[in-house]
């Protein structure tokens, strides 16, 4: 009885064992799977993150250009050895750039809290810059494709290649946009309030068009937006100056005559920062296009006369712009076709009209037909404001316009004729520095040959781009422009260039200059 009562118990616990094997094998209830929701609060494309109320949309596009007569991407052949236009300067460019943006947005009780956030990843062709031996021989040392905001090298590489030789960390990161929206607020790195809405391109793909401001790139600020309804927005903002809005301030002293040839009128004493620019905007949004006016401030701060403190310096000199922009949709010509005009003037705050990625100062050599001479050379230079050692500053002032008009021929096929222009015009005291009175003395004017002397200086641009849509989001576009330098001077001067330029000491003629370049696109939006 004892011995199965054993056998009883021991084969109880045996199969209790076993049974809980078997549970602790069973499986245990899985968590819900939290899949990705369309987010439609935001327009097509959002999505919500999981776990959370935020959406998130991304997108960016792959692009591939090839610039003919151009020594960089978009950029004219102004000045440096771009400007000498000769053996020494690429012919083409190369570009192929990914970009990302992120939008993330939340519905909150105070309003909508949206995040953005443009990155791109670039690789360009490289520069050839020249700088010359004893024995009269050309070196050459590459210069890599410059980042998002034309500034900054990343990668190495030197010798007789271009800086983008093959090392595959050569390419260069930019940060275009990079700002949070809240109760009206924009902080951060955005377009400019000052901007119309198409910024550089009326209709246009070429970034380099004078008469009109234009932060493709952002520009670090912090906004206030008061919505009125039905279209009427007004917008109050202080935004950095330092990036994108200072032209120079040149102090005349220092002023040659081979300087001003090169493009600079003397040297650059622009001090430490010490206001944002003040940018105000009223926009119209309407049915039938927009209107816009925009006005901004800019203090332009020196440094010092000489090196030191004890040489003292002129009083600040606040400089302004004002701009007018209009666009008129669903003309009768077609539909979607649509006409963007603008005009700007500034006073001391020349980076509004001549804007950062047109530059303002320029060095062209061309041909010429005139006996004695070997070619001929057309210069100018406009910066915010201009001064001599004990003067106050001057300022320089500048008045533009800019637009295009955009057909669509069909779904597939569209083409714009654009064109823009700027004038700059300079005082009493930078004429009577630079040219003497009445334009024969001064650093230049006195020159022999040199007949008519006159600082003031006008660009003009005319194009015209076709773009072909095969698929959605896929475009081929080819953008064929002409600049043209209408500067002042007048004669010849006898001069030695830059060792940049490979141009041999001779007598060159005076004369204005015009360039062609052509921008070949493939573009593929996502």
């Amino acid at each position: 009885m004892k011995l199965t009562k054993t056998l009883f118990l021991g084969t109880a616990a045996g199969l209790m064992a076993v049974s809980g094997a078997f549970a602790a094998d069973l499986p245990v209830k899985a968590k819900a799977v939290e899949y990705v929701k369309i987010c439609s609060l935001y327009g097509a494309g959002f999505y919500y993150i999981p776990g959370s109320d935020t959406c998130i949309k991304l997108g960016g596009y792959l692009r591939a250009d090839a610039v003919l007569g151009s020594n960089s991407d978009f950029n004219p052949n102004q000045s440096g050895t771009a400007g000498a236009r000769n053996r020494l300067m690429n012919y083409y460019t190369f570009r192929a750039r990914e970009d990302l943006n992120i939008d993330t947005r939340t519905a909150t009780e105070y309003g909508v809290v949206r995040t953005f956030f443009d990155g791109v990843f670039t690789w360009t062709t490289g520069n050839y810059t020249p700088t010359g031996s004893a024995t009269g021989a050309t070196q050459y040392s590459g210069t890599l494709g410059l980042n998002a905001a034309g500034t900054g090298l990343v990668g190495s590489g030197s010798g007789n290649v271009n800086g983008t030789d093959g090392n595959t960390s050569a390419g260069a990161l930019g940060v275009y946009y990079a700002f949070i929206q809240f109760a009206g607020f924009t902080m951060g790195k955005a377009v400019s309030q000052f901007d119309a809405p198409w910024t550089n391109y009326p209709g246009n793909i070429t970034d380099n068009l004078v008469g009109g401001s234009g932060t493709v790139t952002g520009v670090t600020q912090f906004t206030y937006t008061a919505d009125f309804g039905q279209g009427i927005t007004a917008s109050f903002s202080a935004e950095d100056a330092t990036a994108y809005y200072q032209a120079g301030n040149l102090n005349m002293t220092g002023a040659t005559a081979g300087g001003m040839i090169g493009g600079s009128y003397g040297t650059n004493a622009i001090g430490g920062s010490r206001s944002p620019n003040l940018v105000a905007q009223l926009r119209v949004d309407q049915a039938w296009g927009l209107f816009q006016a925009s006005v901004a401030a800019h203090d332009n701060h020196v440094a010092y006369y000489g090196a030191t403190e004890s040489t003292g310096h002129p009083d600040d000199k606040w400089g302004w712009a004002v701009q007018l922009a209009l666009s008129i949709k669903n003309i009768p010509t077609g539909a979607g076709d649509t006409i963007n005009i603008q005009g700007v003037y500034t006073d001391g705050a020349t980076r509004y009209n001549f804007q950062n990625l047109s530059g303002s100062s320029y060095s062209l050599f061309g041909g010429s037909g005139l006996a004695g001479a070997y070619g001929s050379i057309g210069f100018a230079n406009a910066p915010d404001t201009v001064y001599i050692t004990g003067s106050s500053q001057e300022t320089v002032k500048t008045w533009g316009f800019r637009g295009a008009y955009t057909h669509n021929w069909n779904p597939a096929w569209n083409s714009a004729i654009y064109g823009a222009y700027a004038q700059a015009q300079f005082g009493t005291l930078a004429k009577t520095t630079l040219c003497g009175a009445g334009g024969a003395g001064g650093v230049f004017g006195g020159l022999a040959g040199v007949t008519s002397c006159n600082p003031d200086f006008a660009i003009g641009q005319m194009g015209l781009v076709t773009r072909w849509t095969p698929v959605k989001n896929l475009t081929f576009s080819a953008d064929l422009s002409w600049t043209h330098l209408d500067q002042k001077y007048a004669g010849t001067v006898a001069f030695t260039p830059s060792g940049t330029t490979a141009k041999p000491t001779a007598t060159y003629e005076l004369k204005d200059q015009d360039s062609i370049a052509m921008i070949l696109r493939a573009q593929r939006n996502w």
